[in-house]
């Protein structure tokens, strides 16, 4: 990744007229192995890559313009802070990837996760100006950094994470306002202060986090929840929702979590098995994995409050503790046929020609599954 160098970014804009401009303000630098502090923010009149590596050849009148730009003040700012903080790398999105190269942006768009989780801190700059106060009314009264879909990731991955308002005056970190952002956001405080690691979640529960947030552009709704599933894939923009069905996809290659067919979308429709956008999982947040020897118990346990009481009903039911250790039971297949996956299909009581799948989801403990 390519980092800002704090000392050479504030040195060059400490004596503007002086600075070498041959000097370096960037270096790669892995992320594994460097102290660095990052920065979570809503976009504005940002600073681009090749802006800020070419301030100082840049015509005098043309880099006033930059250097007075809210972007550019977001950047002295965030050096500062991570220099107070004893910090000489910094990462922020906006100027340093390079967009001209589509492979440098596929590259950090898949990394992001991984780059945000092993920041030593990360800087939310999340209150805007006073000229952006009236975004408020649309996102319930927050500012609009909690309703964004790629603050989400950027929330949750950090270790720390600490919220300044539009002065820079540092307001407090996740760790204190995990109750009030658990409320807001649906996030559990367990991933807030501790992050995804160790906890059993549900595909659909940590889809239905981003239910209620937006992008920008239609793919980012995927693009910016690969890093919460450990996923990667190509960027395509102009694929539109696509891109999410191609997520879902990756992750049902990797993990065998029916949950993510327990979506529920506010219009009913008929045709895919995938969802059409996270939106569709709005209410599942308190979904839970069943796994095989839990989900068998609770059906020899429920069959008889669905109706189906006769001996072929049990026979069927019974089938599952054998079927339950079988590979086939605990496995999705995808391939260009589609999606190969086994349910437990019971008829229904209304119209015997319909039948509904069950799956080894449940809506929190003790409900019946899904």
């Amino acid at each position: 990744m390519k980092l800002l160098d704090v000392k050479a970014v504030l040195d060059r804009e400490s004596d503007i007229q002086q600075t070498d401009p041959e000097r370096e303000i960037l270096k790669g630098l892995d992320d594994e192995g460097t102290h660095y502090a990052i920065l979570s923010h809503r976009w504005g009149a940002e600073v681009s890559y090749k802006e800020m590596t070419g301030l100082m050849k840049m015509a005098e009148r043309k880099r006033d313009e930059v250097r007075q730009r809210a972007g550019y003040q977001k950047i002295i700012e965030s050096c500062k802070q991570a220099m107070k903080d004893g910090y000489e790398w910094l990462w922020i999105d906006t100027c340093c990837i390079d967009k001209r190269s589509s492979s440098e942006l596929s590259e950090a768009i898949n990394s992001m996760y991984r780059w945000y989780q092993n920041a030593q801190v990360c800087y939310a700059s999340t209150f805007p100006t006073k000229q952006d106060d009236n975004k408020f009314d649309k996102s319930n009264g927050w500012p609009e950094w909690f309703v964004r879909g790629w603050t989400l990731q950027e929330l949750i991955a950090p270790k720390q994470v600490k919220f300044f308002n539009k002065d820079w005056v540092h307001i407090g970190d996740k760790q204190r306002f995990a109750p009030t952002l658990e409320s807001t956001t649906g996030i559990p405080r367990g991933v807030l202060t501790s992050g995804l690691a160790g906890k059993r979640l549900s595909v659909a529960q940590i889809m239905s986090w981003a239910a209620e947030r937006k992008t920008t552009r239609v793919e980012d709704r995927a693009y910016s929840l690969m890093g919460l599933f450990g996923v990667n894939m190509p960027m395509l923009y102009g694929e539109g929702k696509k891109a999410f069905q191609r997520l879902q996809l990756e992750i049902i290659r990797e993990f065998t979590d029916q949950s993510i067919f327990a979506w529920n979308p506010r219009m009913p429709r008929t045709g895919s098995v995938l969802a059409e956008d996270p939106s569709d999982f709005r209410g599942c947040g308190d979904i839970e994995r069943v796994e095989p020897d839990k989900f068998v118990y609770r059906l020899r346990e429920e069959y008889s409050k669905w109706g189906y009481s006769n001996k072929s009903s049990r026979r069927d039911i019974d089938r599952l503790v054998v079927l339950r250790d079988q590979v086939e039971f605990q496995q999705f297949t995808v391939s260009n046929a589609g999606i190969q996956v086994f349910l437990l299909v019971v008829p229904s009581c209304d119209s015997p020609s319909h039948f509904r799948a069950i799956l080894a989801c449940t809506h929190g403990q003790g409900s019946d599954c899904h």
